[in-house]
């Protein structure tokens, strides 16, 4: 019996081996493909995996199974649009990393949920509440990336105006469109450099502006930036001063940004309100579960329906009302 054991450990061990070897050949690449594909490959928007610092990748050791993975994913409509997202946020992750931390989020929540609940056996109700910690640790991820996405957009929208300025004195100056931008991606601060700096080496590499400039427009989604690119792209067919253009473009979003400070002072206090009034039931169940969980759990009592449809309405009301005073908070300009 023993030897039998050796002999099946010995075989998957072999199995095992062989696998990784062969997935170690195909995974490698030639160096100067590696750098190419940092800018060429990736999805029809030219959204990948990018570098904050730009000129060089860092090193960056990944494991066998993590490059097969990301291999298998990025060839899928989820791999791509995980990779758009991520070069959105600045996250330095490929599509099969990222699955790896919603995996990791989705066990370390479900774990913490069982234990929060008192390490509860493996009953029916047990059971919902770790596969509802299972499911909440999966967007876990995807929310702190939508979160990054929508600060590295409003940084890049603050920059915007300075960058117009800088390319309007270079043009004033002298300078070609494309020698404005490398001015662009030395002289101001990351976020709007670090994509402007691709936007050159894009077009350096043999791209043309046009192109160039629709991928950053995939990678940055602004309205501001899509009035810029446009100026230009026209500018480029049908001529002009392209230096006056901007100057009044940024001059429009300069005051944009002026009207929409404005309104977020005026509805600070309906989000403020609106975030503290859809907090506080939560937050009141969580203490009573703290100092009276027998009074709490009275909702999971037979019938179970009764209670479980008491708090999913409960939680449809807070999920409508957050809606509704977003709405009310979101004025368009």
């Amino acid at each position: 019996m023993s030897m039998t054991i050796i002999w099946i450990g010995g075989g998957i061990l072999l199995l095992l081996v062989i696998v990784g070897v062969v997935i170690t050949i195909t995974s490698e690449k030639e160096l100067v493909e590696e750098r190419i594909e940092q800018y060429l490959e990736g999805s029809d928007t030219g959204l990948e995996y990018q570098y904050a610092q730009g000129d060089e990748a860092p090193e960056k050791k990944s494991s066998v199974i993590s490059e097969w993975l990301n291999g298998q994913v990025s060839s899928t409509n989820f791999g791509s649009k995980t990779a758009d997202n991520l070069a959105r946020a600045d996250v330095k992750l490929k599509p099969g990393e990222y699955i790896f931390v919603m995996a990791g989020s989705a066990v370390g929540t479900a774990i913490l949920s069982w234990i929060l609940l008192g390490k509860m056996e493996f009953t029916i109700l047990g059971m919902v509440f770790i596969a509802a910690g299972l499911i909440g640790g999966l967007f876990i991820p995807g929310i702190f990336v939508s979160r990054l996405q929508n600060k590295r957009l409003k940084d890049f929208n603050a920059q915007l105006p300075d960058m117009l300025n800088l390319m309007v004195n270079g043009l004033r100056a002298g300078f070609s469109t494309m020698q404005s931008m490398e001015s662009v991606s030395s002289e101001l601060p990351p976020p709007i450099s670090t994509e402007f700096r691709r936007v050159v080496q894009e077009m350096q590499l043999g791209i043309a502006m046009e192109p160039a400039l629709d991928n950053l427009l995939a990678r940055i989604p602004s309205e501001d930036l899509d009035l810029v690119i446009t100026a230009i792209n026209v500018q480029r067919e049908v001529g002009g001063n392209l230096s006056e253009v901007l100057e009044t473009i940024s001059h429009t979003i300069r005051e944009r940004i002026r009207i929409k400070g404005e309104i977020k002072t005026l509805t600070t206090q309906v989000t403020a309100s609106g975030r503290l009034l859809a907090g506080m039931p939560v937050f009141l169940l969580g203490a009573l579960y703290i100092l009276n969980r027998e009074y709490v759990m009275t909702f999971f009592q037979d019938p179970i329906w009764c209670g479980a449809s008491m708090l999913g309405c409960s939680g449809l009301m807070i999920i409508a009302g957050i809606i509704v005073m977003n709405k009310i908070a979101d004025i368009e300009v």
